[in-house]
């Protein structure tokens, strides 16, 4: 079986003070983390054994996982497997990446947000470029808020021409035609993360090929759905995989809506949807990839 899995254990804690965050500057008790790291060497044990399986894993933490060492071990430890195709998670970079040369660039990814304001713009950048050096595969993002046009603006120019640079819709946030133009120039798939997509009803790979779990192992279809489809250490999970259309009026978040089988994102991320690499391109984008109006999505 190819399954892809996003892994959100307990941890809540973030080293960053995002105004638009609801997790910036949490700190979690001693046994929250004992907690977390019990629950992330469970599932990766698992992972271990599955060999008998196709995998492909992104670590999703509503904290910073890299600054806690079972991460990276984890990460390292699962990229080594021959049964897992892609290792990956979300990540503010804020950590060291020299534990990277113990991982294998082949199957390890990162998805990389840079928050202005939280971290020293030529700290970052030099993060980034050790990443390209190792041969790391990566994306770098930003929240697409007004104030960070311009730093996004430079480090489009600073990157490499190969790695692409996302922008992720700021929630609650409009964008009217002209400054939608303006993200768009830095991220040619802006566009899909401008409005909310309308999804009941239609066929997503969520809770078939695509599943989310918790630290419990408690398995359901993606994490904006709560109802669960059994557990992952029993394997109750497996009967209920199936074709199922999405439940919910919208989607706007890309690690759900990217497996929505209405949009064309598994051509367009093709090899790389769970850091967000697409397949090709110039300056990291897509080649001629056709926008359908509101990508899809239309008023919600």
């Amino acid at each position: 079986m190819d399954l892809t899995l996003l892994y959100r254990g307990p941890l809540a804690s973030c080293d960053y003070d995002c105004p638009y965050c609801p997790f910036a500057k949490r700190r979690d008790s001693g046994a929250r983390l004992r907690a977390d790291r019990a629950a992330l060497e469970r599932f990766t044990a698992w992972a271990a054994d599955r060999t008998d399986d196709r995998l492909s894993i992104l670590f999703t933490p509503w904290g910073e996982g890299l600054v806690r060492s079972w991460y990276r071990r984890a990460l390292t430890e699962l990229s080594h497997l021959p049964h897992v195709r892609r290792v990956a998670i979300q990540t503010n970079l804020s950590c060291r990446t020299d534990w990277l040369a113990d991982a294998d660039p082949g199957t390890v990814a990162l998805w990389c947000t840079y928050h202005p304001g939280q971290t020293p713009y030529e700290r970052f950048l030099t993060k980034c470029r050790d990443l390209t050096a190792r041969g790391i595969r990566f994306s770098v993002g930003v929240v697409g808020l007004p104030e960070h046009l311009e730093a996004a603006r430079r480090l489009r120019a600073d990157l490499p021409d190969h790695v692409y640079l996302w922008v992720n819709a700021a929630e609650g946030h409009t964008y009217p035609d002209a400054d939608a133009a303006a993200w768009t120039a830095l991220d040619p798939l802006f566009p899909y993360s401008r409005h909310p997509h309308r999804s009941a009803g239609l066929p997503c790979r969520t809770g078939e090929s695509v599943i989310s779990v918790d630290g419990d192992g408690t398995v359901r279809r993606c994490h904006f759905v709560p109802t669960a489809l059994g557990n992952l250490y029993d394997g109750s999970y497996r009967a209920a995989l199936r074709p199922r259309p999405c439940p919910q009026a919208v989607c706007d978040c890309h690690i759900g809506y990217v497996h929505l089988e209405t949009l064309p994102l598994y051509d367009v991320f093709a090899g790389g949807v769970l850091e967000r690499v697409p397949a090709a391109g110039p300056r990291g984008g897509p080649v001629d990839l056709p926008f359908p109006a509101r990508a899809g999505a239309g008023e919600v």
